[in-house]
């Protein structure tokens, strides 16, 4: 039975992308299946993961809109297991054309519901808003994933996602957690970061992953190269924090 996460916050440049490259990588190696879901139409994901978005014939777009079957719409990747849905540009107008469908919120849900099982968790990388693709991913999520950056203004709108759950919760998918906070660019050094980790650590308290991202250089190049970091530098800081981060998650959803 897959799991499917949604890594969501309306805030932008937090992490999100880079998370869901690199911990959708650390699941694979560590031989558990995995797809990525890219639902920002800036398709940062889908390129991250050395996709050439100019060959891609069918993405989650036309899965979307043309009702297209969401096996073609999935691409292998260089790492065993590991698969993805990539986005496209045309993403962005998805929301305006889903507006007239039935059921506008769940069409991501039907979308991947036939392969659900076919793999142990599905990453799905939202876009920095809460418009109605991001609706759509914690609609067909089990649980959402909340990157926060290590700086001044990290807590700032978290109140609107977590109402946006609440609201998600209540009226169309009933079963949806926080499966946690996942604290980004965390530089030790920093009093700031520090303090900003205290302060989630008071707020949420379990709901926050014992495993911190540290800000590392390796993690910020390996995008430009195609690369999830566990390929780029196995021995980063940045690879280790993702594969501590992916065996956190596993030992959670045992049983």
């Amino acid at each position: 039975m897959g799991k499917i996460f949604a890594l969501a916050n309306q805030k932008g440049g937090v992490g999100k992308t880079t998370t869901t490259i690199n911990l959708a990588a650390s699941l694979a190696t560590l031989e558990k299946t995995v797809l990525v879901v890219d639902a920002d139409p800036q398709a940062n994901a889908s390129s991250g993961l050395g996709v050439d978005l100019n060959e891609v014939d069918c993405s989650l777009y036309e899965c979307i809109i043309d009702h297209k079957d969401v096996r073609e719409a999935i691409y292998t990747t260089d790492i065993d297991g590991l698969d993805i849905i990539p986005s496209h540009i045309d993403l962005v107008g998805a929301e305006i054309e889903m507006l007239n469908l039935d059921n506008r919120e769940k069409v991501i849900k039907q979308v991947l519901a036939p392969i659900k099982d076919e793999y142990d968790y599905i990453l799905i990388d939202c876009s920095p808003s809460l418009g109605l693709i991001t609706v759509n991913a914690l609609t067909a999520a089990d649980a959402v994933i909340i990157p926060v950056q290590c700086e001044y203004f990290a807590l700032e709108g978290i109140s609107k996602l977590l109402n946006t759950i609440k609201i998600i919760k209540s009226k169309l998918n009933p079963k949806l957690e926080i499966e946690g906070f996942l604290l980004t660019m965390y530089d030790s050094r920093l009093r700031l970061a520090n303090q900003i980790y205290d302060e989630v650590k008071r707020h949420f308290q379990e709901l926050v992953f014992k495993t911190v991202i540290q800000r590392n250089v390796k993690l910020s190049e390996c995008p430009s190269h195609g690369l999830p970091v566990i390929l780029y530098d196995a021995e980063s800081a940045g690879a280790k924090n993702h594969l501590r981060l992916a065996e956190e998650i596993i030992n959670k959803n045992k049983g």
